[in-house]
């Protein structure tokens, strides 16, 4: 939580013992038995243990939507479900989403909420359509980097890293892109937005885990969160190992392991006899 300062709240003593677990595991510290079982640990340790993995993250409505027809997104999601989103942030190497976030939110994409150091942040822009001196590459000691199609234009913001990589009709594989990454030592992904990105990497088959927080709120209307090419029959649908995390707030996480199946395939249901560009990049 964050208080009126602008800085994260100080824990309660059990809660900050376990989040500071969580954190000493990045560094490949064991979890004290009296804390292996306290539902912070039980929550961030599946993420906190990899040393490689691709996690994407969506806030949302029960009816599935990530934001209104106009775009407003801050109060869907509850304090608990932003804490633990920079928690999310505070455990990865680098922080993705596409420039279509960056335009509609000029998000800054650091750790605020939460004690731990804000990872590097990257956009994607294969057609270099960012806007001017956007919050996300503000440079604040962090680095920075933007991933764009071959062809495309550097980045001019300054001590930003531009990284070109081969596109087809301006869209970017994810695959390439969490490839591209590991090259230069990050890792440990979260795509964090916006539903375009998150749908892209699903679909294309790149995730290790997916999050869901869903709030207790109908909208009715408005961005779903996810949207995968089409199936026919449920049987294609992934049907992901997934743990269901209470929060206390209302919020509800549901973890889920897309390299695990419970009884269907879990690559977004997408047919190997589908188009091919549902395993690219579109920049939104």
């Amino acid at each position: 939580m964050v208080s009126p300062s602008g800085g994260a709240v100080p824990l309660p003593p059990d809660d900050a013992a376990a989040w500071g677990a969580v954190r000493a595991v990045r560094q490949g510290a064991v979890v004290p038995a009296s804390l292996e079982n306290h539902p912070l640990c039980r929550m961030m340790l599946p993420v906190a243990r990899p040393e490689t993995l691709v996690l994407a993250q969506l806030g949302q409505s029960l009816d599935g939507r990530i934001a209104t027809i106009g775009g407003g997104s801050a109060l869907i999601n509850g304090p608990c479900g932003l804490d633990h989103l920079h928690r999310l942030r505070a455990l990865a190497d680098a922080v993705l989403v596409g420039v279509g976030t960056v335009c509609a939110d000029d998000c800054q994409l650091t750790v605020r909420r939460v004690e731990g150091p804000s990872p590097a942040r990257v956009v994607i822009d294969p057609r270099g359509r960012m806007p001017p001196r956007p919050r996300a590459l503000r440079d604040d000691g962090v680095r920075r980097i933007v991933i764009r199609a071959e062809g495309a234009p550097h980045c001019a913001e300054p001590g930003v890293e531009t990284v070109h990589l081969r596109s087809r009709g301006g869209l970017i594989a994810p695959a390439d892109i969490v490839a591209a990454l590991a090259r230069r030592g990050l890792r440990r992904l979260l795509i964090e937005g916006g539903a375009a990105t998150v749908s892209a990497f699903m679909s294309g088959g790149a995730l290790d885990r997916l999050h869901v927080v869903v709030a207790p709120l109908i909208v009715g209307s408005g961005q779903p969160g996810l949207s995968l090419p089409p199936i026919c029959d449920l049987d294609r649908a992934a049907r992901p190992v997934t743990i269901v995390h209470p929060l206390a707030d209302g919020d509800v996480l549901f973890d889920c392991d897309m390299r695990a199946s419970a009884g269907a395939r879990c690559d977004g249901g997408r047919d190997e006899r589908d188009a091919s560009p549902g395993r690219l990049f579109a920049d939104g």
